[in-house]
C-alpha cells in the first residue's frame, strides 16, 4: 500500500486526523477539492464569521457606546469593503497555517475530488479531469456538511443568500430576513444588524436556539429583541419572488393560517446543514447511510465497510469543529493501535453574538424528562463586578448538578466572554467534578469567572454577592 492513512477532506476533522496520525508514524495522504485546505469551517464558515463578528461589534461600540466611557468623537463611518478585506486576510491566515503544518508533518496533499472505489482504494479527480488512484490501508472520510436547502426558496448567493453569500455581500441590505432562529442566522443576523440592517429572523418553532436549554433561550431573546432583531417565532417562509430590486417574503405560521408578505433586500436562508456525501462514491462501495443521510458508524468511527471510517459533519452528532477535531484525533490513535476517545457528554456549544451563548453538558429539559433529581445554581452578571464595571451585565450563568452527588451535569452561560468561561465548566466536567469543587477553587478577581464559582455557590444556596 502507498499509504497507511488517506483522510477525504481537509476541514478541522480532515487535517487534525491527518496531522495526529502522522506524529503517530503513518504514512498519510489527504485529499481536497477546495483550493485551500480548512473546509468550510475555515474558508466560509467558522473563521471568516468570527472575523465580522468581531469587526462589527467594535463599529457598534464606537457608535453607540464609546461616548458614555468618556471617548467622545465623531461615529465612525463603515468602509465595507476594507471590513471584508479584514475578514479575507484573517481566513487566509488560517487556511495557510493548516497548509504549513500538514507539510510540517509530512502529509502528501493531493488536490481534486476524492471517490472510494472500494476499501483500500481513493480516486482523485483533478480540476483539469486528470484522475489518479491512491492506494491505502485506511480511508477517513471527513468531508463535512453543506446548506441544508429550503422549498421555495433557491438560493442564488446575491438576493437569496446561505451563510456563505452572507459573509460576502457588498453592500448592507437595508432589510435582511434571516430564516432560521439557530445559530448561523442569530450570528450572521448580528454583524448585519450592527452594521445597520433591519433584521427580522423567521424560526419554525416557538423559541430560538432549539436543543438549548429553554431558560438560557428565552433570556437571550429578549436581550437580542433589545438590541432591534425582531422575531416571528412559530413561523414558516413559504417563498421570495423579485420586486424590483427587493424581495416580497411570503411568511405562514407553521401550525397554518394567513399569509402575510413582507419586502426585504436579501434573505439569508440559514436552517441548518446536511452532511456532504456527494460523489464519493459511498453506495458503489456499499457503505451504509442512515435516514438523514449521514454515513452510518460504529462506536470506533468505523463503517460497515473494513478499512473505512467516517468522522465529523457527515456522521451523527452535533455539527461543530471541535467535535470533528476531536474525532479525527480519536480515529488516528485508534489506527496507529491506542485507545482513541470522544467523550460526547462534554462537547460545549457557543454562539458567538453579543453576548455570547455557551453551553456544555445537559439542559433543564434533559434532565427533566430522564427524571433526574437536580438542582441548579443561577448568578447574573449584573451582579458580577467586572460585568459592573464594563457595563456588559446582560446574562447570567447556571450550573445544574445531580442532588446525591453534586456531580455537575450541565453548565449554561449567558454573557461577556461565555464562549471563554464555558472552557472551566468543560473541564470540571471532563474530570467529574461536584458543584463544590468549583466553588471551593480560588477565582482571580475582578474578573468574569467568578460569575461560574457564584453560580457553583448557590447551588447550595451560598452564593455571596447576590
Amino acid at each position: 500500500m502507498a499509504y497507511d492513512l488517506v483522510v477525504i477532506g481537509t476541514g478541522p476533522g480532515g487535517y487534525v486526523c491527518a496531522i495526529r496520525a502522522a506524529q503517530l508514524g503513518l504514512k498519510v495522504a489527504v485529499v481536497e477539492k477546495r483550493a485551500t485546505h480548512g473546509g468550510t469551517c475555515l474558508n466560509v464558515g467558522c473563521i471568516p464569521s468570527k472575523a465580522l463578528l468581531h469587526a462589527s461589534e467594535l463599529f457598534d461600540e464606537a457608535g453607540h457606546a464609546f461616548e458614555k466611557m468618556g471617548i467622545v468623537g465623531p461615529k465612525p463611518d463603515l468602509d465595507l469593503k476594507k471590513m471584508m478585506a479584514f475578514k479575507d486576510e484573517g481566513v487566509a491566515g488560517n487556511v495557510k497555517g493548516v497548509e504549513f503544518l500538514l507539510k510540517k508533518n509530512k502529509v502528501e496533499a493531493h488536490r481534486g475530488a476524492g471517490k472510494i472505489l472500494g476499501a483500500g482504494k481513493v480516486e482523485v479527480t483533478a480540476e483539469n479531469g486528470e484522475t489518479s488512484t491512491l492506494e491505502t490501508k485506511s480511508i477517513v472520510i471527513a468531508t463535512g456538511s453543506d446548506v441544508a436547502r429550503l422549498k421555495g426558496l433557491e438560493i442564488d448567493e446575491t438576493k437569496i443568500v446561505s451563510s456563505t453569500g452572507a459573509l460576502a455581500l457588498p453592500a448592507v441590505p437595508k432589510k435582511l430576513v434571516v430564516v432560521g432562529g439557530g445559530v448561523i442566522g442569530l450570528e450572521l443576523g448580528s454583524v448585519w444588524r450592527r452594521l445597520g440592517s433591519e433584521v427580522l429572523v423567521v424560526e419554525f418553532l416557538d423559541r430560538i436556539l432549539p436543543g438549548m436549554d429553554a431558560e438560557m433561550s428565552k433570556q437571550f431573546h429578549r436581550i437580542l429583541g433589545k438590541q432591534g432583531i425582531g422575531f416571528k417565532l412559530g413561523s414558516k417562509v413559504t417563498g421570495a419572488e423579485k420586486a424590483g430590486e427587493r424581495l416580497k417574503v411570503a411568511i405562514e405560521p407553521a401550525k397554518g393560517g394567513d399569509a402575510e408578505t413582507v419586502e426585504a433586500d436579501v434573505v439569508l436562508v440559514a436552517i441548518g446543514r446536511a452532511p456532504y456525501t456527494e460523489g464519493l462514491g459511498l453506495k458503489e462501495a456499499g457503505v451504509e447511510l442512515d435516514e438523514r443521510g449521514r454515513v452510518k458508524t460504529d462506536g470506533h468511527f468505523k463503517t460497515n465497510i473494513d478499512g473505512i471510517y467516517a468522522i465529523g459533519d457527515v456522521i451523527a452528532g452535533p455539527m461543530l469543529a471541535h467535535k470533528a477535531e476531536d474525532e479525527g484525533i480519536a480515529i488516528a490513535e485508534i489506527l496507529a493501535g491506542k485507545a482513541g476517545h470522544v467523550n460526547y457528554g462534554v462537547i460545549p456549544n457557543v454562539v458567538y453574538t453579543y453576548p455570547e451563548v455557551a453551553s456544555v453538558g445537559r439542559t433543564e429539559e434533559e434532565l427533566k424528562a430522564d427524571g433526574v433529581d437536580y438542582k441548579a445554581g443561577k448568578f447574573p452578571f449584573t451582579a458580577n463586578g467586572r460585568a459592573k464595571a464594563n457595563a456588559t451585565t446582560d446574562g447570567f450563568v447556571k450550573i445544574l448538578a445531580d442532588a446525591r452527588t453534586d456531580r455537575v451535569l450541565g453548565v449554561h452561560i449567558v454573557g461577556p466572554r461565555a464562549g471563554d468561561l464555558i472552557a472551566e465548566a468543560a473541564m470540571a466536567m471532563e474530570f467529574g467534578a461536584s458543584s463544590e469543587d468549583i466553588a471551593r477553587t480560588c477565582h482571580a478577581h475582578p474578573t468574569l469567572a467568578e460569575a461560574v464559582k457564584e453560580a457553583a455557590l448557590a447551588v447550595e444556596g451560598r452564593a455571596i454577592h447576590m
